[in-house]
């Protein structure tokens, strides 16, 4: 919910497909960091272009989805999170 898209259509699907995506990815065993890479800001940003005209990810978000995708991957503790 770190992005918010301007219209509803966008919003469903996008969220969808994200689901989709990571869910995928846990069923292939797939690392978090190889889905959202060294920046998951720059993903997000790529990944929302697809599904909307506007909207934005404010600072504070873009810095907790920083800090949740490094939890996620292990970076902070040296071991991945299989929470996730």
């Amino acid at each position: 919910m770190h992005f918010v898209p301007t219209d509803g259509d966008s919003n469903a699907a996008m969220f969808e497909d994200l689901a989709d995506l990571f869910e995928q990815a846990v069923a292939d065993e797939t690392p978090v960091r190889e889905i959202v890479g060294e920046d998951p800001v720059e993903f997000v940003d790529a990944f929302a272009q697809n599904y909307s005209e506007g909207g934005y990810v404010p600072a504070r978000a873009r810095k907790q989805l920083t800090d949740d995708i490094e939890r996620a991957a292990g970076d902070e503790t040296g071991k991945e999170d299989t929470t996730v």
